[in-house]
């Protein structure tokens, strides 16, 4: 991108759709580039993005729902006019391309860029895209995947992995172990459950707390308001709402990791080469992504996958029983996860469509 532009970033509903586009934004503003969000009203996007020297503007937006439900009636209604918001802002800013994250917040957003002929490139972490995703893909010039064994029917694809925070690749164990005051030599084991926490997860970790103490260090990232004061003495355990600055050090500190299996989590423990158990949502509070993002993966020798519905003290132990005793063979298979440099791939399509 030659002399100074503005680009547009839209993205959100919740962390996930936000949070991939940080080291994309951060590399367009240290290009000297004017950056804008447009994301939702209700201030997700905004409080993720508060660190960032962009402009942020709140749209009205409307769920994108794969059910029925009265309030799709209602939200039927709300689309429209945040299309029309996001085509004032538009306007008014100029912005050279766009980058969507997807989500519904980012349907209205990438709409309206159409409109007006400003080119979008769009980002798909999931192995299958969402429904946000397939319907804005009539009007994006380059569809971004983690995978390249997503399907989509995008006019081009690129695979250019999930972008990686740069924190992540900093993370120091010592500094996580000087943080925790963890003097022994135990191995670690990292347990998280989403940004608002896993309530099976959480309550699966805790009847086996006593168990998982005696042979592990174990760090318990529960959500907020999922701290259980009865545990917080136990010798061994760490129980935290949420870990921000020190999440680098503490998953290069993990030896093991438990997690759900969203694509952006996935692929940082893929990155960072964790041997890792994954517990996906399940199908009764999910559209399935979670658990085709495990099988991916367990399939690839990547990780091993405990679904929720047998999830039992017993099969929770047997599966970390398993993690310990095949690590060498996880971690042979990690080391041959290609990684491109995501940032720079999605950066360069940014370019290319401003160009074209």
């Amino acid at each position: 991108m030659t002399g100074r532009v503005t680009i547009a970033f839209t993205g959100g509903g919740t962390a996930g759709h936000v949070i991939p586009a940080i080291p994309v934004i951060s590399s367009i503003l240290d290009l000297q580039h004017t950056v804008v969000f447009i994301g939702s009203n209700n201030g997700l996007e905004e409080k993720l993005l508060a660190d960032l020297q962009l402009r942020y503007y709140g749209i009205t937006t409307g769920k994108l729902r794969r059910y029925f439900s009265l309030k799709n009636l209602v939200d039927s209604f709300l689309i429209p006019i945040g299309v029309l918001q996001a085509l004032l802002i538009l306007l008014r800013m100029k912005p050279k391309a766009l980058f969507s994250k997807g989500g519904y917040v980012a349907f209205p957003v990438v709409v309206a860029a159409w409109l007006l002929r400003i080119p979008v490139v769009a980002h798909e972490s999931d192995l299958s895209p969402g429904l946000a995703t397939r319907l804005c893909t009539p009007f994006i010039k380059t569809q971004c995947v983690t995978f390249e064994q997503t399907k989509t029917e995008a006019r081009k694809v690129v695979v250019s992995g999930t972008p990686i925070r740069e924190f992540l690749n900093r993370g120091d164990p010592q500094c996580a172990r000087d943080w925790l005051n963890v003097t022994d030599q135990r191995p670690v084991i990292v347990v998280v459950g989403g940004s608002l926490g896993a309530q099976s997860i959480n309550d699966i970790v805790r009847h086996c707390i006593v168990s998982l103490s005696e042979r592990f260090t174990v760090i318990h990232v529960c959500g907020k308001g999922n701290l259980e004061a009865s545990l917080q003495a136990t010798e061994g355990y760490f129980q935290f709402e949420f870990i921000d600055q020190e999440w680098g050090n503490v998953l290069a500190l993990a030896d093991f990791v438990v997690s759900r299996a969203g694509a952006n989590a996935l692929f940082e423990l893929l990155y960072l080469q964790k041997p890792n158990l994954l517990i996906p949502l399940p199908l009764s509070v999910s559209r399935g992504d979670q658990i085709e993002n495990a099988e991916y993966a367990e399939v690839r020798g990547w990780s091993l996958v405990l679904p929720e519905e047998r999830l039992t003290k017993e099969t929770f132990m047997n599966s970390i029983d398993q993690l310990v005793t095949n690590q060498t063979r996880y971690k042979s298979n990690l080391t041959a996860f290609s990684v491109p440099d995501a940032v720079e791939v999605i950066v360069g399509e940014i370019d290319a469509v401003i160009r074209a």
